[in-house]
């Protein structure tokens, strides 16, 4: 397992190059947050975790632990892996509560989501949920014009000094 890697995976770049190329600008790595996600938009307080399919346990129920489509567990020292993976999908529920705690919003991309037939939907969705995101957090609060009998009672600008 020492030859797994963490950082710059192939699917992690792929979301990078996807979202830069649309203008999206973000750190990597955010060692003072919870979790250390991959991809953090300050921008939109939006933090991105890339998740392999069998390292987080995509579509796996906790408790029954059967393969699920992207995701087979292995027949050898398989309570180990079930541990592991159990593990791993109770720490990411538990950073994730406390990002929101935070005020962060979390976006999961799963690895079966960046296959060639479904990545270009995928960058997309990806791309107008930060929007959506953004125009949220940032909404202008709009002041409703006065109704007419509050403008009768008020004086005009003219009439405030002259008598």
């Amino acid at each position: 397992m020492a030859a797994i890697h963490s950082k710059n995976t192939k699917p992690e770049m792929i979301v990078r190059k996807g979202l830069w190329s649309r203008g999206f600008r973000y750190r990597l790595n955010h060692k003072r947050l919870p979790g250390h996600p991959d991809l953090v938009l300050r921008k939109y307080r939006t933090c991105i975790f890339v998740n392999g399919c069998f390292w987080h346990g995509h579509m796996i129920d906790i408790k029954a632990f059967e393969n699920s489509e992207c995701c087979k567990i292995p027949k050898t020292n398989r309570e180990f892996w079930v541990a592991k993976i159990r593990r791993n999908k109770e720490r990411d529920k538990e950073d994730q509560k406390r990002l929101a705690a935070m005020g962060w919003h979390c976006i999961t991309v799963w690895e079966c989501e960046l296959k060639p037939s479904k990545r270009e939907e995928t960058l997309k969705s990806l791309a107008f949920t930060l929007n959506k995101i953004w125009l949220e957090d940032h909404q202008a609060i709009v002041k409703p014009y006065p109704k007419l009998e509050e403008e009768e009672g008020m004086l005009k600008a003219a009439e405030d000094g002259i008598k």
